[in-house]
């Protein structure tokens, strides 16, 4: 998954106040709906560290010097970027409202 999908205008950037009787209404249990919660934010920001690593290795460099260090504007930017996404957290809970994580419990599929 590329993080396009945490640019979603219907994400809001900080903590909102939730009611937990929207959370467990899919599971039926609070505790499980936080643990996919849990699990698809995890995804979401290993995607997330592994894009702005690959993106940043461009500019590794064995010889680095001081001037390329503090004047390389690129890499600011593409750090900016990052930084401003919203938190993978935030995302994980709006695509779970949204229905948008596929979850299973085997468990309860065995009953």
């Amino acid at each position: 998954m590329s993080t396009t999908n945490i640019n979603k205008p219907a994400v809001a950037s900080s903590t909102v106040t939730r009611d937990l009787r929207e959370l467990d209404t899919e599971t039926g249990n609070i505790y499980e709906s936080i643990v996919i919660m849990s699990k698809r934010a995890n995804q979401l920001s290993n995607n997330i560290k592994e894009e702005l690593h690959a993106k940043l290795s461009e500019f590794a460099s064995s010889n680095d010097n001081l001037e390329e260090i503090f004047e390389n504007r690129e890499q600011i930017e593409i750090s900016k970027y990052y930084e401003k996404l919203p938190k993978s957290t935030l995302v994980a809970v709006q695509e779970f409202l949204d229905g948008k994580v596929y979850h299973r419990n085997p468990a309860k599929e065995q009953q």
